[in-house]
């Protein structure tokens, strides 16, 4: 298998994991110098266990994130749009969107980066991944 099907492969179970909240399983597929960069600006999430912070939020009750397109960027990038469905722990409110992210794998086929941006910044997301906008 190609290491970019590879890589593509990951990225799907990853997603697929933290839809089902199953930590263990996403984490499996990462580094464990893993960064996590979130949209907006905020502070990136360096390492497991910061990582693991990040995705037991206790703001949503349901999170499903499926991949609407995945693009092999480069032999360790992948580029990749997603659509995102939530609804609020406290609230009940139902929110849904899209989102990119940038992932970028080790030669052991490890996620060692990913990098979100909102729908609107998809020129970043391709530019962070090494493709034109």
């Amino acid at each position: 298998m190609a290491m970019s099907d590879r890589n593509v492969k990951a990225a799907r179970r990853w997603l697929e994991a933290l839809s089902r909240e199953d930590f263990e399983a996403a984490l499996a597929l990462v580094h464990p110098d893993v960064e996590l960069v979130p949209p907006g600006g905020h502070p990136s999430y360096s390492g497991v266990e910061s990582v693991r912070r990040w995705m037991e939020p206790d703001a949503f009750e349901a999170n499903v994130v499926t991949p609407v397109e995945i693009v092999v960027a480069a032999d360790r990038k992948i580029l990749a749009r997603q659509h995102l469905r939530a609804r609020g722990a406290g609230s009940g409110i139902e929110l849904e969107g899209h989102s990119w992210s940038v992932w970028t794998f080790d030669d052991a086929g490890l996620i060692t980066r990913i990098e979100i941006y909102l729908d609107r910044e998809e020129d970043q997301a391709r530019g962070a991944a090494g493709l034109s906008g």
